[in-house]
């Protein structure tokens, strides 16, 4: 049962990662980098490193997809795809 659960997070962390890489919107791929930090936090957590874990979830969920969303929205598009 473990290791099925482990198995579809590990799913999940692909399909993020792959994911932000080949979407073209800035926002949507923040935000699915977030959603892949949330994943990892969960991953962590299972793995028993609950400290790594917290700092995952702080640092990189957390303060890291804010920080990314606050220097997308004070830039300006140049040019239309």
């Amino acid at each position: 049962m473990i290791i099925l659960f482990d198995l579809i997070i590990l799913i999940f962390v692909v399909i993020c990662a792959v994911t932000a890489i080949t979407v073209k919107d800035l926002l949507s791929a923040v935000m699915i980098l977030g959603a892949y930090s949330f994943f990892m936090c969960l991953l962590w957590t299972e793995m028993g490193a609950v400290d790594v874990a917290f700092t995952e979830a702080s640092v990189s969920a957390g303060i890291g997809t804010i920080l990314f969303i606050a220097a997308i929205i004070k830039t300006t598009r140049r040019s239309k795809d």
